[in-house]
């Protein structure tokens, strides 16, 4: 069964910094996929940053030039870090990785982590 684990979240001041990280309980190179969702109070879940297999990266225009999302393979870690933070950042973050295998795609979530920004 594979685990995603999100640590790292907390409170912090606007203007300030945050590093998430998602251990995964296997190889994170057998993912195709990982990435990072938001979801505030009230919203439905966001996509803020991706990471490929293959290394390339995408975000959300929102966290363009603010967050970056990176990976250690030997530790099966995903990090996000997270600069110049606004209090519209504040959500629970959830950690995500998709597997394709010919036609079957298999989805998985880590349970999230709190961020809270303040102004």
């Amino acid at each position: 069964q594979v685990q995603l684990v999100e640590s790292g979240g907390g409170l912090v001041q606007a203007g300030g910094s945050l590093r998430l990280s998602c251990a995964a309980s296997g190889s994170i190179l057998s993912f195709n996929t990982m990435g990072w969702y938001r979801q505030a109070p009230g919203k439905q879940r966001e996509l803020v940053a991706t990471l490929t297999s293959g290394g390339t990266a995408d975000y959300a225009d929102s966290v363009k030039g603010r967050f970056t999302i990176s990976r250690d393979n030997a530790k099966n870690t995903v990090y996000l870090q997270m600069n110049s933070l606004k209090a519209e950042d504040t959500a629970v973050y959830y950690c995500n990785g998709v597997r394709r295998i010919i036609v079957k795609r298999s989805e998985y979530w880590g349970q999230g982590t709190q961020v809270t920004v303040s102004s």
